[in-house]
């Protein structure tokens, strides 16, 4: 099996594979015979600087055509591609350079100061920019290698929890895998154009921006662009989308902040990452006469549930499990069966394979109706999710503590309208440093400087002390406030 042969270079040529809206207001379509030659010759120049099967090629670039034609390439050659989020900094892609070691770094020109700051290259590794044209137009193609389900293909980091975020790595088998929620969840239609909004690095831009659309005969759109509620209906009507797949917040801040309308080719939305607010869903079925449909997955497991088709959806909830996949709960958490789940990972980057045969427990707090229809409750460890964002306190802790203010601090989730939760910090300062707006301020920037800017505290509260176990670990349970 290979995605590049099997899907890319098997598609009609003159077939639109990509709409691209650039960052300068520029649009350009892109037809599979060029994504496929495009990436063959970046996967041939990949190989001539030494990438091979099984090695890691990190890409930091845009929702652009580059990204898309990176990932082919990977898959082409067999290497693990470690596609990163623009927002992380020299920190957070240190910490991956570090764990992933990758044979050659592929990065837009405006991520290259933070990339060296990172210390991206000093090895002598070889750091390719996508402004080069000649990566994709000369040079001979690279031929397809002959892979296996089980060889390696993808690696995604996870949020963090009690520690450092780990890598996941997904197999050959999590492309093909994507078959079942492309078909019974985000149903594209041969010919269509999907638009799925999350940004390349992401679990779901891996399966969702171009991988599912392609598998389903559709087209993708990338739009390399800040998120702003007027345009993105603009954009959904102008380019007369199909199917459209955003996270909840999107959706939320739309409603409130756009004048929703009906979306004459609009034939279906979908959203993952947390639940939506039934008062959105129903925003947005008086205006566009379309239900949102709700999924749930892990960067672990990819898609696991998925709103069905052919059923009303029910406010609150997630849907059901994909076909074929064995999901239940126990004791108030979603556990699953790894060998039911097609696109379930290899394991975590250098450590041993999980064991296939032991349950899969999601560390996430579900219920279920007399139907079989699951809803999210929450976590059961401190990961906070945001924005569809999850967020592990761990990294926001270790950038606050590193400011010459801060002695201790504890991060939780806080309730918010938009967001569903936001990041709430609780501080407790050094000797000769005092409370106030200022140092509030300052500490925000500290941790955008830090680490990813999505992950900073919006609220900072300042304390005497933290509230403890008697081996000294935080409680953060006492430190959460019930959502009004």
């Amino acid at each position: 099996m290979n995605f590049a042969r099997d899907v890319v270079d098997a598609a009609p040529a003159d077939r639109l594979a990509l709409v691209e809206l650039a960052r300068d207001g520029s649009r350009r379509e892109w037809r599979f015979g060029e994504v496929a030659d495009g990436a063959a010759r970046l996967a041939g120049t990949l190989a001539r600087h030494g990438v091979g099967r099984g090695d890691v090629v990190l890409t930091l670039v845009g929702n652009r055509p580059q990204w898309v034609m990176t990932m082919v390439a990977c898959f082409r050659l067999g290497a693990m591609v470690l596609p990163c989020n623009e927002q992380l900094r020299a920190k957070d892609l240190a910490l991956r350079l570090g764990i992933a070691a990758p044979a050659a770094i592929v990065a837009d020109e405006r991520n290259r100061a933070e990339l060296e700051a990172a210390g991206a290259g000093a090895d002598g590794t070889p750091v390719l920019l996508v402004g080069d044209d000649a990566l994709w137009r000369e040079g001979d193609p690279a031929p397809a290698a002959e892979l296996e389900p089980s060889d390696p293909a993808i690696i995604i980091f996870t949020s963090g929890t009690a520690g450092e975020p780990k890598a996941v790595v997904h197999a050959q088998r999590y492309l093909a895998g994507q078959h079942v929620q492309a078909g019974h969840w985000l149903a594209a239609q041969p010919g269509d154009l999907v638009w799925c909004t999350a940004a390349s690095g992401w679990s779901k831009s891996a399966r969702n921006v171009f991988v599912a659309p392609w598998i389903r005969g559709a087209a993708a759109l990338l739009h390399d662009g800040r998120f702003d509620p007027a345009e993105r209906l603009d954009l959904l009507e102008r380019e007369q989308v199909d199917v459209l797949c955003m996270a909840p917040t999107e959706y939320r801040v739309i409603a409130k902040r756009a004048t929703l309308r009906r979306l004459p080719k609009l034939r279906g939305a979908v959203a993952a990452g947390e639940a939506l607010n039934p008062e959105v869903l129903a925003a947005w079925h008086e205006a566009t006469g379309l239900w949102i449909r709700d999924g749930y997955g892990q960067t672990e497991t990819g898609q696991m549930t998925g709103t069905p088709l052919d059923e009303a959806v029910r406010p609150g909830s997630m849907g059901r499990p994909l076909p074929g996949m064995r999901l239940w709960i126990d004791d108030g958490e979603l556990v699953a069966d790894p060998r039911t789940v097609p696109t379930f990972f290899n394991g975590y980057l250098g450590d041993p394979p999980p064991d296939l045969t032991a349950p899969w427990r999601t560390g996430d707090r579900v219920h279920a109706d007399e139907d079989g229809f699951l809803y999210f409750e929450g976590r059961t460890d401190d990961v906070i999710i945001s924005a569809g964002y999850r967020i592990g306190p761990f990294e926001v802790e270790s950038a606050l503590v590193a400011h010459p203010a801060v002695a201790e601090a504890a991060v939780v989730a806080a309730p918010d309208e938009e967001r569903g939760a936001i990041v709430r910090a609780v501080v407790v300062l050094r000797d000769g440093h005092a409370p106030g707006d200022e140092l509030v301020r300052e500490l925000q920037d500290h941790v955008k400087q830090t680490t990813a800017p999505y992950k900073y505290p919006r609220r900072i509260d300042f304390a005497e002390d933290l509230p403890k176990t008697s081996s000294g670990k935080i409680r953060r349970a006492q430190l959460r406030e019930p959502a009004s």
